[in-house]
C-alpha cells in the first residue's frame, strides 16, 4: 500500500481546503520546493499534487510552484499532478518537466473524447480523478453534481486505458472523518486497474482498513490533512502499511 502526500498549491502557496472549498483554505507552507524535501526525507515514494487555482480557473496557474517542487524531486520519485488540465499540449508541457502521471478529473467528465484522446497520445500517464458523494460524480472543483455513476464512468474511462482511477469521496476530504473503505472497494471490486483512496484519512485506523483491502485492488492512498496536522505520522503510517502489506523498501 503506497500513501501519497498531497501537496495542495494555491497562490504558491501549500494549503489544505474543506470539502474542497477555496475560501476554506489553511495555509501549511510558503516553500512548496522545501514540503516536496520534507516528504522525500520521510520516505515518501510518490508525490500527489494539485493546482488548485488552475482546478478552478481550467488552465495552470501555480506553474512556479510545481517547478520548485519538481526541482527537489528529480527523478527520485513519481509525481502525479491534477488541476486545470483541459489540453494536450499542456499534458506534453508537464510530462517534459518533471511529472510522471497527469490527472484528469472535471476535463474527462465533461469532455471524454479529450481523454481518449491523451490516453493515446501518453499511454501510461493518464490518470484519472473522480470525485464523487452518495456514488455520484462531482465537477468543477466539486460545486457540481452531476448524475453520473462513479462506476459506470470509471468503467469506462478503463476502456479508454487510464493508468489508474483517484477516487475521492468529497464528503470526507479535509474532514479527518475517516475514509470510505466501503465506496473505494465497490469501485475497486468493478475494474481491472487500480483505484488510489483519496479523502478522509484521519489515523492509523484508517491504513490498517485500507490495507485488509488492498488486494480488492487498492494500491495506494492520498493523504493530506492528517499529515499536517499530525493526526497520522507519515513515516510511521507508511511503515505500517509495508508491514500489513508484506513488503518492505
Amino acid at each position: 500500500m503506497l500513501l501519497i502526500p498531497a501537496i495542495d498549491l494555491k497562490d504558491g502557496q501549500c494549503v489544505r481546503l474543506k470539502q474542497g472549498e477555496m475560501d476554506d483554505a489553511t495555509v501549511f507552507s510558503s516553500d512548496p520546493g522545501a514540503m516536496a524535501r520534507h516528504w522525500l526525507e520521510a520516505g515518501a515514494r510518490r508525490l500527489h499534487l494539485v493546482d488548485l487555482n488552475g482546478a478552478f480557473a481550467g488552465k495552470p496557474k501555480n506553474g512556479a510552484a510545481i517547478r520548485a517542487i519538481t526541482d527537489v524531486v528529480g527523478d527520485d520519485i513519481p509525481v502525479q499532478l491534477g488541476g486545470g488540465i483541459r489540453d494536450l499540449d499542456t499534458i506534453e508541457h508537464y510530462l517534459d518537466n518533471g511529472i510522471s502521471y497527469v490527472i484528469i478529473g472535471t476535463a474527462a467528465v465533461k469532455n471524454p473524447g479529450f481523454l481518449h484522446d491523451a490516453c493515446s497520445a501518453f499511454p501510461g500517464h493518464i490518470i484519472v480523478g473522480l470525485d464523487a458523494k452518495d456514488g455520484k460524480v462531482a465537477v468543477d472543483g466539486w460545486s457540481k453534481l452531476t448524475g453520473h455513476d462513479v462506476v459506470d464512468l470509471a468503467k469506462k474511462f478503463e476502456d479508454y486505458g487510464v493508468e489508474s482511477v483517484i477516487y475521492t469521496d468529497i464528503g470526507r476530504d479535509g474532514m479527518l472523518s475517516g475514509v470510505n473503505i466501503e465506496a473505494t472497494v465497490r469501485l475497486a471490486r468493478a475494474l481491472r486497474i487500480p483505484v488510489i483512496a483519496s479523502g478522509g484519512i484521519t489515523d492509523l485506523r484508517d491504513i490498517d482498513g485500507l490495507c485488509a483491502v488492498e488486494d480488492e485492488g487498492i494500491m495506494g492512498a492520498i493523504t493530506g490533512r492528517a499529515i499536517y496536522e499530525g493526526t497520522l505520522d507519515f513515516a510511521a503510517a507508511q511503515a505500517r502499511a509495508d508491514e500489513l502489506s508484506g513488503t518492505s523498501e
